[in-house]
């Protein structure tokens, strides 16, 4: 049996998302192109004579019981195989928190690979996957990670080809957002037709590798809802387009908003203007990184 782990739980952006109707279980059915990127959590995992789970966290207002989804993964995997040893869970936070970046659903992800390899328990990534649903509908991406296509509540999982590379230019304004309030006040029966970005050309974009067209093919209906109510958002996609974007969007619920570029300085200074200038009092987080694709 390993008696210790250390796990990287990398964050992730949404090159598009499409919301196609509500269920009858109160779920939505969407369509999504999934892209990990190179921000990431760190995990500690240390199995304890002592039975049960304890986890701690490098920021005070997280909780550290079964409403912390980390503790959550490590009772589901724990619970079914009966495992008999306690663990100890440190978690460090560095992706930012509620901002539509799926950071909680790959620190799950992480819990359920390193309890599955610490307690020998002999699960493969699908059969992981499977059960990582139960705890949230990101969480079997974040254990597929790189780019893929992600249908039905978000657990029918397309790999695709990795996504060419290109610098990742991340800006969270200083507010949190619900995504449940998000997708309750989307009227998906009152949009048009050319609000539904276009899924399958950007799926074409990307096995033709034009990083270009992918960008042009962004969307993200959530946007209708979350940048109606803070318009920070637009002001900070403006900035990262005006400083030499392909293009910028918000990830998910929001209000993360990330922009793609190829040109490694025109990155800097939209980094340095959204960190150091005008806006900087509102872009409470702001990262430079790269595309992550190792799965």
């Amino acid at each position: 049996m390993t008696t210790h782990l250390k796990l990287k739980a990398y964050g992730k952006i949404n090159l598009a998302l499409d919301v196609l109707r509500k269920r009858e279980d109160g779920y939505h059915d969407v369509r999504m192109i999934m892209q990990t990127v190179g921000i990431y959590d760190q995990l500690e995992l240390q199995a304890t004579r002592k039975p049960g789970i304890a986890v701690e966290t490098n920021l005070s207002y997280l909780p550290v019981n079964e409403n912390n989804l980390v503790y959550q993964a490590a009772k589901l995997l724990m619970d079914e195989f009966s495992v008999k040893s306690g663990i100890h869970i440190t978690l460090r936070k560095f992706i930012p928190v509620a901002a539509g970046m799926a950071g909680g659903s790959s620190d799950a992800a992480s819990v359920l690979f390193g309890v599955n390899k610490m307690f020998n328990l002999g699960l493969s990534r699908e059969e992981l996957m499977k059960r990582g649903v139960k705890i949230g509908a990101d969480v079997p991406y974040c254990l597929l990670r790189g780019t893929a296509l992600s249908e039905g509540i978000g657990e029918k999982l397309t790999p695709l080809p990795a996504m060419p590379q290109c610098r990742v230019l991340i800006a969270k304004p200083g507010i949190s957002v619900s995504t449940k309030l998000v997708y309750e006040n989307l009227n998906i029966n009152a949009r048009s037709g050319d609000c539904h970005p276009d899924i399958d050309g950007m799926v074409q974009a990307i096995q033709k590798q034009d990083l270009q067209e992918v960008a042009k093919k962004f969307g993200n209906v959530l946007e209708l809802v979350t940048a109606k109510k803070y318009p920070i958002i637009e002001e900070i996609k403006a900035v990262m387009k005006k400083n030499g974007a392909l293009n910028a969007l918000m990830s998910g619920s929001g209000p993360t908003v990330f922009g793609l570029f190829t040109d490694e300085r025109a990155a800097q200074k939209a980094y340095e203007e959204l960190r150091y200038g005008s806006l900087a009092s509102l872009a409470k987080q702001v990262y430079l990184t790269s595309l992550f694709n190792r799965r």
